[in-house]
Order: structure tokens, then sequence, then C-alpha cells
């Protein structure tokens, strides 16, 4: 088999007319050409990797995604699957494993390091050093996912650094995730062995990590886009730089994937081969991945774009095989197990009632596309029970265990806009219980309800008007084709964003409101907890 076009190549920084020779998986050679008369060529180049990505984000399975990905030009991610492991530990890991097993697309997935996230709330399992160190001697593993415990790094936690020894005995990289994180305490983090960071969000923090050794990893997501923060560094340290995109949506995966970055990037004036390199080269060589960078020998994985400006991906081989061109899927997903670890059961009016003390109320405060929140302090209204307030956007929130039947966390949040009606989901950074907000008890109940009954998913409640999106694989993700996926979840935004609320994305805002780890307060299904002081407070002051 042979391809012919701008051949890109990374190692001579040339790109030339070129003939690419396939043979049983793998480059043969490229042999240079002159230019035929007349003839238009597409460009040739490395398939694109994502340097660290939750699928699980997507809201599809693997297989889903790989569909999505390929018409993209990626062709490898590195993916954590922290998200199901909340769910369902082991199980989870090796339902993603099994799943990606049945696509072309390559996952090279890591162990995730802290399951769960904290003791502070509710998951659905625990991945100890026991279960690590069974997952690290796997050839499908090959790194340590994001150690977001950097307090247990820095201060000595014994069950942190039996994880990342494990690591190091396995000569598998260890990944981090250490936002802010500065000075003494930052040298200490890394010299543990801790080699990436995803989570800068200045070129100043940026540098910093560098300085002392750490490979920055520019995240341009859904949640949090940093690449306009940090590019400047793919101009001054292109080697110690890789692209991801941490956790996509899948109404931004339809549009787009590294694909976009590439051209953004080459659209103000970066180096092509600088660029590509932070997606192609530079994850391979730290991550020991067995991914093509177009040399005799390598695996043949490579795509064929129109030009450099449009990156319009016109073909995506992986292994010697097509498994996309110009519009069409060439590989079949046929579905997934539908796994699961779901225990809660209906609630009730009476479950979500808050009595009315004297004294003013503790309130979270969000913001459009932030994860970041402000505790504020009001006065609730008269009578003998809090209701939600819309004129002044004071929202009920209820967080509901989804693995043990319990009573739900009630707490009050601004900053939605909701003006009636109410919306759930269980996709709820990083336990998955159920969350919801809404402006009075009924639509809550029904919302929440409805994610019981679906055992995961997203609802929304207004009156008798009730919308469900399924998401049957852990009540995280779905087996459906993503733009199926993307369609729905479009749909329900926008029936949120109908009864007032402002946000850009409701959906994602309210499955950051439960992540403890980032402060200034959440809630958890055991009550509000201060993110800065690291404890539970109380809902009246």
């Amino acid at each position: 088999m042979k391809v012919e076009g701008l051949f890109v190549d990374l190692f001579k920084r040339e790109i030339y007319p070129s003939e690419v020779c396939i043979s049983k998986g793998r480059i043969k050679y490229v042999k240079r050409k002159a230019k035929a008369s007349g003839k238009e060529y597409p460009f040739i180049m490395p398939g694109l990797i994502d340097a660290h990505i939750h699928i699980e984000s997507s809201m599809c399975t693997p297989g889903a995604f790989a569909a999505a990905a390929v018409s993209r030009g990626t062709t490898g991610v590195v993916s954590d699957p922290h998200e199901i492991a909340n769910v369902l530990g082991i199980q989870g890991v090796n339902f993603m494993i099994e799943d990606a097993e049945k696509v072309p697309l390559k996952f090279w997935f890591g162990a995730p390091s802290c399951v769960p996230a904290t003791s502070f709330e509710t998951a659905g399992a625990s991945v100890g050093e026991e279960e690590t160190e069974k997952l690290m001697k796997r050839n499908e593993i090959k790194y340590l996912a994001e150690m977001m415990n950097y307090p247990g790094v820095i201060y000595g936690d014994k069950i942190v650094l039996g994880k990342i020894s494990i690591a190091k005995k396995s000569g598998k990289p260890i990944d981090g995730h250490a936002p802010g994180l500065t000075g003494e305490n930052l040298k200490k983090y890394i010299e543990a062995g801790i080699s990436t960071d995803h989570e800068c969000s200045s070129a100043e923090e940026a540098k910093e990590k560098l300085k002392y050794g750490m490979k920055i990893i520019i995240r341009e997501g859904s949640a949090a886009r940093n690449l306009d923060a940090l590019k400047s560094i793919i101009r001054t340290n292109p080697e110690m730089t890789m692209l991801c995109s941490d956790d996509l949506h899948p109404e931004m995966l339809i549009n787009g994937h590294i694909n976009r970055l590439i051209k953004k990037l080459i659209a103000e004036g970066y180096d092509i081969f600088d660029v590509l390199k932070c997606c192609t080269y530079n994850p391979a060589k730290h991550y020991k991945l067995d991914a093509g960078l177009l040399r005799s020998g390598d695996p043949a994985d490579f795509i064929l774009v129109d030009t450099l400006e449009n990156m319009e991906v016109l073909e995506t081989w992986i292994n010697g095989s097509k498994v996309y061109e110009r519009g069409k899927i060439l590989f079949d997903y046929k579905g997934a197990e539908l796994v699961n670890n779901f225990n809660s059961s209906f609630i009730t009016a009476d479950d979500i009632k808050v009595k009315n003390n004297s004294g003013k109320i503790r309130i979270i405060e969000a913001s459009d596309g932030e994860l970041l929140t402000r505790q504020i302090f009001e006065e609730p209204g008269a009578g003998s029970y809090i209701e939600a307030d819309t004129v002044r956007d004071i929202l009920k929130i209820v967080v509901k265990d989804r693995y043990n039947d319990k009573p739900p966390a009630v707490g009050f949040i601004k900053g939605f806009g909701l003006k009636k009606g109410a919306f759930a989901g269980s996709v709820a950074h990083d336990s998955h219980n159920i969350i919801c907000i809404g402006t009075n008890d009924d639509d809550i109940v029904s919302a929440v309800n409805e994610i019981v009954k679906a055992k995961g998913g997203f609802a929304v409640a207004d009156g008798s008007n009730n919308k469900v999106i399924p998401l049957p694989v852990a009540g995280i993700m779905s087996d459906k084709p993503v733009h199926s996926i993307a369609k729905d979840y479009n749909y329900a935004s926008d029936m949120v964003k109908s009864l007032g609320c402002r946000l850009s994305s409701p959906f994602m805002t309210l499955s950051f409101m439960a992540l403890l780890v980032i402060p200034e307060i959440k809630i958890s299904d055991r009550g509000l907890f201060d993110g800065k002081e690291f404890r539970f407070v109380s809902l009246f002051v």
C-alpha cells in the first residue's frame, strides 16, 4: 500500500512531496518525490494524540468516542478512567479497557490515583495500593494517573507515597494535578517523581513548573480553557509541552478535537513542527507509547489533511488500516456492556424541606464558566421552611447519594438564574452522585426521581413537562453515537435556559458544584463543604 502527499517531516523539519509505503501495519519507507505537475496533494502528518483526557466526560463509551475522534485526526488518547473508577472501581477500569479493544483508536490508560477523590463524599468504590499495584503491572496501563492529592504528596501521606513508589518501580510516569502550587511545596511535589501538570492557568505558573523540570500539558476542553494563557510556552519550551482536552463534552467533540487547536495555533503564526510535536512526538516519548511518528518501522498511524490552515481531516489511518475517509467511519462499534452501580431510591418533598432557624444562611455563589465558587451569606425568607427565592436568585441545591439509600443533603445556591422548574444529573464530579438545582420542591423531586428511574443521566422538570437523557453505562456514559448524545444534551441545555438559566453550559456547571477539592464552597451528599478549610460547614451562620 502506498500513499502520496506533502510529507510533514517532524525530524527534518521539512515538508516535501513523498510516497509513504505501508507493509504489515507499519511504515516500510518514506520516499521523497518530485511533485507531479498540476496535482493537488494533501498533507501527510502523524496521527494526533490527546495527552490527557477523561473519556467519560464526553458522555460516550470508548467505542462511541472513537468514531468521533478519528474523524478529527486523533489516532490515540492518553486516558485517565478516574470518573468510572469512582463509580465501579477496578471493574470500571476493566470496562474501559475492554470496550476500547472493540475499536481501532489507540487508548493508553492510566491507573487512577485518587479514588475516592476525598473522604468527605460517598463514592461507589475505592482504589488502594493493592489495586494500584495490580493495575500498574498491566501492559494496558501506561502511567499513574493525575495525583490530585498534592497535600498528601507534600506532607508525606503513606498511602499516597505508596502509590507513587509502585509507579516508580514499574518504570511508568506519574501525572500531576497541582493548580496554583508554587515555591517549596511545588518543588517537593515534583521531587516526589511527578512529571506533568495540566492545571496551569497562567504562563507564570507554567514557567515555574518548567523551571523545576515538570512538563506542561496545555488544556483546552469544555470546563477549562487555558490555551490562550499558556500557548507562549510552545515557542519557548516546545520539547516540554503537550496538548490535551481533559474534559470534552459531546457538543464540543463533534466540532473538533486536537486538530482544532492546531488550526488555531497555525493561524496565529506558531511553528507547524513545534505544534505537531506537542501532540505527537512529545506524548509518545513521555508515555512510551506504541504510536506512529511516520518513521520507517513505526506503526502506520497518520492522517491526511487538506491544508495546514484548514486542518480538515480527509483520511485517518491506524496501524496501516484506513479508519476514516471523507465523512465515513470505516469500522463498526456494536455497543457496550451496560455496567452500573446505582442503588438510590426515590425521594419525596419531605426529604428536602429545610426548617427556618434564626440567622443568615450560607449560600454557594457560582459563576459562568468557572469551577471556583464563593460563599455568601443572606437572610432567608419568612416562613417555617426555607424556600427558593427566584427574585434574589437563591435556589435550592440537592445532592443524593446514588450508592446507598440515605437522605439527601440540601443547600442553597446563587448564580444560575432559574425562574421555574429544576434540572438534575448523575454526572457530578468526582463521585457522581445525583445533583439537582431547582426553584420548587415538586420539580426538584421529579428531576431527581427521573434520574433514579433511568439509573443515571440528565433530567429537566417543569410541572408536567419533563425531559430525560439516559446515561446507562455507569450512570455517566452512553454507547450511542456522539452526534446523538450531543443533540440530546443540547436540547436539554436549551430547555434549562428556557426556564431562565443564564449560564452558557448549565449541566456542566452543575456537575462541578459537588467537586469538593475546588474552593471556595461546594456540597457533597454529606453536606456543605468549605474547600479552603477542608471541612464541613453548617447551613446556618
